[in-house]
Formats: structure tokens, sequence, C-alpha cells
């Protein structure tokens, strides 16, 4: 596992960036699992503004997203094929037909979830896997919980995460859609690099967590210390609990 350490979230972005750009420079046609939240919209915006100068196309990229809330059609604001679309598709040069999502509004979701993962398997799994972290430590949306889910699942939400979303949901949190579709960790652990973005102080505690501590279901994200190419790209605040119990990073 590669730990870097940046000044601030747009550092941070610009790290992450590179690293995806990278990948998209060496394999045209990748497959780039992405995520949402509020931790890769900086990089997604620096990924679109090099598309634009022509420093990377995506004309031959296929992607997989990590989750998507249960019910929530695709044309509302929060949803996360609409995040996609807002925040990435819309603005570079990616063929959408190509681009997938859970779907949340399938009348069937349990045929849904082997339905993605089946596609996932198709397309030999992600390239990159783009991960965020949660407050309890949760990696898409796969809550603390007593085993590790293997393949993509339907998840009720928990109350912190409902919580954090809330400021999406007119800072309500009973308007926050309390299941979702989510890979699981199983689906996590097939990409054959996972790149996780990590930003703030309130972050610190669940990091450490992650990185140093047992691995456990009860911090989904401490899986990720089984896989053998991790990158860790997280600002100074986000890894100052890390740092102060002897984590090294990367120079």
């Amino acid at each position: 596992m590669k730990v870097y350490k940046t000044a601030d979230y747009a550092a941070m972005s610009k790290k992450a960036a590179n690293i995806i750009c990278s990948l998209v420079v060496l394999k045209p046609d990748c497959v780039l699992g992405l995520a949402t939240g509020s931790s890769p919209v900086g990089t997604y915006k620096q990924l679109i503004e090099w598309n634009k100068e022509g420093y990377l196309s995506f004309a031959h990229v296929k992607t997989v997203n990590l989750d998507e809330y249960r019910n929530l059609p695709v044309t509302h604001d929060q949803s996360y094929r609409y995040f996609m679309n807002d925040n990435l598709f819309d603005h570079v040069d990616i063929d959408k037909s190509v681009t997938n999502v859970p779907d949340g509004m399938a009348a069937d979701i349990e045929a849904e979830c082997k339905r993605y993962d089946a596609l996932v398997a198709s397309l030999g799994g992600a390239d990159l896997q783009l991960l965020g972290m949660g407050h309890d430590g949760h990696i898409g949306f796969n809550e603390p919980c007593d085993e590790f889910p293997v393949g993509t699942h339907l998840v009720d939400l928990d109350p912190m995460t409902l919580e954090a979303n809330a400021r999406f949901f007119d800072n309500d949190p009973k308007k926050v859609p309390n299941q979702a579709v989510t890979m699981g960790i199983g689906t996590i652990m097939s990409a054959k690099k996972i790149l996780v973005v990590v930003s703030g102080a309130d972050k610190a505690g669940i990091v450490a967590k992650a990185l140093l501590g047992p691995v456990t279901p009860q911090v989904p994200a401490s899986i990720l210390q089984f896989h053998p190419d991790v990158t860790i790209v997280a600002d100074e605040a986000a890894l100052a609990e890390y740092i102060k119990e002897g984590g090294k990073v990367c120079d």
C-alpha cells in the first residue's frame, strides 16, 4: 500500500487525477471504476480540464460506478447517474453508452445485483477503482456489519451515512433514501488497482483505523490492507492520526 500526503484538497485532487490520467494515457481502452460524493469532485474537475486541453481522451474508456440510491430516478439531481453526468461525463469525450451505474429503480433488485456483477466481470474488472472513505469506514455503500459482503447488493444505509448525506437533501436526513445498491467488497477488491482519496480532519480517526487497525467488517475500508495494489492520496489533515500512530507516507 502506498500512502501519499498532500497539503490540501486541491493538491489531493490533482495527485489523484494524475494517477488516473497516467492509466488512461497508457491504456486508452481501460475500465475505470468511479465513485461519487464530495471527495472525488476535484479530481473529476482536473480530468475535465486536461481533457479539454487535449492531454487525454476518454473516447475508448468504459466505466463502472460503485453504487446508486434505491428508488431515486436518474433524473433526480441527487441520483448518482445524474452526479456522474454533471461532474464528468457531460464534459469529456466519453461514450455514455459504456458508462455503467447500478439501476436503483429495478423492479427485481436481486436480479439487478447479479446483472451488475456479471457486467463488471465481463469487462475484466476495473483496471482502477476510485474510492472515497466514509466517516464510519464505508467504501461504496458497504456499511459496518458482521461480515464482508462479496457481490453487489442492496444495503440499508447507516444513520451516520444518512446524516452525512443530508447536506445534499436540504439538510434533512429524512429526505435521504435509506437504501442503496452497491458493489460488494469482493467486486471492489477484484479491481487491478485501487485509488482512495480522503480529505479533512474529520476523517483522521477512521483513516488510521482503516490503514493501521485490524481488518474487520466493522471498518469496511480495512479490507484494503489485503489488496496488492492500493494507493491512498490524502491531505495532511486526514492523515494526522495515521502519521501520529507511526504510519508511513511516500516521498
